[in-house]
């Protein structure tokens, strides 16, 4: 099995991941809440964060890394990709602890994929958000609670990227519409293989 590319600054990218085996890596609300926690500790300083959708046995984070010239001096002899394994090994030894268990939670390596382009960004934004839809956890996207799409459009304060991503879909209204038919996981794969054209 082949590594995948290291992650450079100053690119997005669409990271995600899921349980090994298939298990769940969230099982009670607090599971979602210390994830986001740890994130906000841990990540967030050194990324942009456009969108995230957590579901029980995986999850989706839109993401730019920041230019080196962007972080504390002392940030900036980690590596990106040693950033988010922290992170993922951070919780997952807490949720080890929390429900007695041992081995890997997640899938290793953890996926990611460089977004190259503004159409290929607007529609990872609406398939992230669909994804509790696609895989059944609830009737209707805008009721899964551990999503950015609420926050995105709402006035309350938060770490997102929120202008940036409304700019780009140019408003609010615009971003409400593009997320009113389902994208397909093929689509979004043929985005991503039109970057590397």
């Amino acid at each position: 099995m082949t590594s995948p590319p290291a992650i450079q600054h100053g690119r997005i990218y669409h990271i995600y991941n899921r349980g090994n085996n298939r298990e769940n890596i969230f099982i009670e609300e607090r599971n979602f809440r210390y994830f986001l926690q740890k994130y906000g500790q841990m990540v967030a300083p050194f990324v942009d964060t456009y969108a995230y959708c957590l579901l029980r046995n995986h999850f989706h984070l839109l993401v730019r890394i920041k230019d080196l010239d962007e972080l504390d001096p002392n940030q900036r002899t980690k590596k990106p990709g040693q950033v988010l394994g922290n992170f993922f090994n951070a919780y997952a030894k807490a949720f080890n602890r929390r429900y007695d268990r041992s081995g890997s939670l997640f899938e290793n390596p953890f996926e990611r994929a460089e977004v190259a382009s503004g159409s290929y960004f607007m529609q990872l934004i609406v398939y992230i958000h669909q994804n509790p839809q696609k895989h059944g956890f609830v009737d209707d996207f805008r009721n899964w609670p551990y999503s950015s799409y609420h926050a995105l459009l709402g006035p309350e304060p938060t770490r997102l990227m929120r202008k940036n991503v409304l700019d780009q879909f140019g408003g609010p209204t615009s971003l409400k519409e593009a997320h009113g038919s389902m994208i397909q996981e093929g689509q979004i794969i043929a985005l991503a293989l039109e970057n590397f054209d």
